[in-house]
C-alpha cells in the first residue's frame, strides 16, 4: 500500500543534527564559563576549615594566619640594610662561613644583647643586622677610617680609641700581666694592671657586654699596636659583670700574641670552642662568686 506521507528530506535530518549540536555547544560553554567565575578556594582556606566553603566570604587581603608566621613583619632596618650592603659589593668580610658561624649560634641565643667589637669592617654591618634589637658598638683605631665607614653605613655605632704599645712589646707585657694587681676583678678604669684599657667613653665600662668580639687593633706587623690590651680588657669585663657571663671571641689566633694572651688572660679553662683562627671563650662573673680564681 502506498503511503500518502511526503519521505523525510536528507537535508532537514542533517539541519536538525546540526541545530541540536550548536545548542549542546552553547549549554556547554555557558556551563564551563559560570564555572571559572567562581573564586578560587585558597589552599590555606582547604587546609584549615572543616566547614563547607561559602562561596560569599571574601578572600582576605592580609597575610595568611600560618603556624610559623602568624603575621607578616617588614624586614628590620639593620638586615635590610645588610643585605643590600653584601648584595652590592664583592667585599667579604675578614673571616670565614666557619668562623662566622661559632659567634653567630651565639647570637641567635642571646640577640638582642650587648656585642662589643674590638674593630670597625667590612663585616660591622653583618654584625649589626645578627644583634638586630640589641646595641652593637665598635671601637676603632684609625679615625679617617671611621669616617670613611660613617659616610657609607652611618648607621654603625663606633668610637675612636688609642692604643700606645707596640706588637713587639708583648713578651714584656705577658709578664707585666702575671703580676698580682693584674689579677684583681674590677673595672679597668681603676685597674692597677698597665695592661688595662682605661681610655674608653664611659658607656663602654658602664655597659655589661654578653658578647666580646677581639678583631682588632691592628697586630700583623712588630710596630703595629697588637691586641695584648685589648684582650686583657675584654677578660676583665667579663669578670667584672654582676652575674651571668660573657662569650668572649678572639681572631687571628694563629698568631703568637693573640695565642699567648687569650690563652693567657682568657683562659685555656673557659675555652669554648675553636673554630679555624677564632676562638670562643665563656667568663663567668667573677663578682657573682667571691674567691674564685683568675683562670679556673
Amino acid at each position: 500500500m502506498r503511503s500518502n506521507s511526503k519521505p523525510h528530506s536528507p537535508f532537514n535530518t542533517k539541519l536538525i543534527l546540526i541545530c541540536a549540536s550548536v545548542v549542546l555547544f552553547v549549554f556547554l560553554l555557558i556551563t564551563t564559563t559560570s564555572s571559572f567565575s567562581k573564586p578560587p578556594i585558597s589552599q590555606s582556606h582547604l587546609s584549615n576549615s572543616t566547614h563547607p566553603v561559602d562561596d560569599s566570604e571574601p578572600t582576605p587581603l592580609d597575610c595568611p594566619s600560618l603556624p610559623l608566621t602568624p603575621t607578616c613583619t617588614k624586614t628590620p632596618p639593620s638586615l635590610a640594610n645588610a643585605l643590600i650592603h653584601y648584595a652590592t659589593t664583592n667585599i667579604t668580610p675578614q673571616q670565614t662561613l666557619k668562623e662566622i658561624s661559632v659567634s653567630a649560634r651565639v647570637l641567635e641565643k642571646k640577640a638582642p644583647c650587648n656585642f662589643l667589637v674590638f674593630g670597625l669592617g667590612h663585616d660591622s654591618l653583618m654584625w649589626a643586622g645578627l644583634n638586630h634589637g640589641g646595641r652593637t658598638v665598635f671601637l676603632e683605631e684609625d679615625k679617617a677610617w671611621i669616617e670613611q665607614i660613617k659616610q657609607k653605613l652611618p648607621s654603625l655605632e663606633s668610637y675612636h680609641v688609642e692604643y700606645v704599645t707596640k706588637v713587639h712589646q708583648a713578651d714584656d707585657l705577658l709578664e707585666t700581666g702575671m703580676k698580682e694587681e693584674c689579677k684583681v676583678v674590677g673595672d679597668p678604669r681603676f685597674s692597677k694592671c698597665d695592661l688595662a684599657l682605661k681610655g674608653f667613653p664611659n658607656e663602654i665600662y658602664d655597659i655589661e657586654w654578653d658578647l666580646i668580639m677581639v678583631d682588632a687593633p691592628t697586630g700583623f706587623h712588630d710596630e703595629a699596636p697588637g691586641r695584648m690590651n685589648a684582650i686583657y680588657t675584654a677578660g676583665l669585663m667579663a669578670r667584672n659583670r654582676e652575674e651571668g657571663e660573657t662569650d668572649v671571641f678572639v681572631h687571628d689566633v694563629n698568631r703568637v700574641v693573640e695565642d699567648k694572651f687569650s690563652m693567657a688572660f682568657l683562659c685555656e679553662g673557659y675555652l669554648r670552642e675553636q673554630q679555624g683562627l677564632l676562638r670562643h671563650f665563656t667568663i663567668p662573673s667573677h663578682r657573682a662568686r667571691s674567691g674564685r680564681p683568675f683562670c679556673p
